[in-house]
């Protein structure tokens, strides 16, 4: 069973606002709500792949209601922490003649609450992956994700993080399964710009020697790394398309990624999956529908991936 961790899930207000101005009243052309954040995404692009999998995280007030009731409208399973205090975030993402996006805070996580999901991670069988993915609500340390690693530590269970910056430094020590940083987060976590191919595959081997077994990084529409476990790297540039949504593009090459591994526990094929999840996402006005995804890796497939 593949879980998936959301700290912080939320309501995506997304509004397209043609010719946008400031200071003055402005009226949407189109606007869509739908449940966000980064392990939810990947819960959902699993759903659509016909992937069982479990949405965890925690929500709070009428906000956290919605999108539990999204989520199963969509077929999600979700075993979320209702908090009694506060409501879960509205994010606001602006289409216009610029992408904005406006993030809210979210609810406090009392000590309480992490107890409760400490023991349903202590649930977990062998052979299971957990999803760790996005930002950690203000109020909870930066080392969460270690401490749940470090619970966790020992298990013969597949980990697989999403984060930026110490939340993602930390935990390499942990040996997770899969990181997933973007070329910026790269070269972030060594405090440079990173340009090439070359450079981001060097810095994706610097990240494995780190502790991380799977390095995936994705470049936006100029395709994705992969450096694995078995010492192979590879390069593929993006499937042909028109972007019209950069939201949820990176947890959809997450939920590809695993979808394609663990149906022959091949990583040439997952890479594929990955890349073509994320770019049918990107190429969509919402997360990738299973259809969409497949008819761009029966497009892929006929491409060599370039061995680095």
């Amino acid at each position: 069973m593949i879980y998936t961790m959301t700290f912080n899930p939320a309501l995506d207000y997304i509004v397209k606002v043609p010719g946008y101005q400031e200071g003055t009243v402005n009226r949407t052309a189109a606007e869509k709500i739908m449940a966000g954040g980064k392990g939810v995404n990947v819960s959902v692009v699993l759903q659509n792949l016909g992937v069982p999998n479990t949405a965890l995280g925690f929500i709070a007030g009428f906000t956290g209601g919605e999108i539990e009731r999204i989520l199963k409208q969509l077929g999600c399973h979700t075993d979320f922490i209702r908090l009694p205090d506060g409501n879960s975030r509205i994010n606001v993402k602006l289409k216009a003649d610029k992408e904005t996006e406006i993030n809210g805070q979210g609810p406090s996580i009392p000590e309480s609450a992490m107890a409760v999901l400490y023991q349903k991670l202590q649930m977990l069988k062998d052979g299971d992956c957990l999803v760790l993915a996005g930002s950690i609500p203000s109020g909870l340390p930066d080392s969460v994700y270690c401490e749940i690693m470090e619970r966790l530590n020992g298990r013969n269970l597949n980990i697989i993080v999403d984060a930026e910056k110490d939340l993602l430094k930390n935990v390499l020590s942990y040996h997770p399964f899969l990181v997933k940083p973007n070329h910026h987060e790269l070269g972030a976590l060594f405090g440079k710009t990173l340009t090439g191919i070359k450079e981001i595959a060097e810095h994706a081997y610097l990240v494995q020697e780190m502790g991380a077994r799977n390095v995936l990084v994705s470049m936006a529409g100029e395709g994705g790394i992969l450096v694995t476990e078995e010492k192979q790297a590879f390069f593929s540039p993006a499937p042909r398309g028109k972007v019209v949504n950069s939201t949820g593009a990176g947890d959809s090459m997450v939920a590809g990624f695993l979808a394609g591994y663990l149906d022959g526990k091949n990583y040439e094929k997952a890479f594929r999956m990955g890349l073509c999840a994320g770019s049918a996402s990107a190429f969509s006005t919402e997360l990738a529908a299973g259809n969409e995804i497949a008819a761009l890796y029966e497009t892929m497939i006929k491409e060599p991936i370039k061995q680095i």
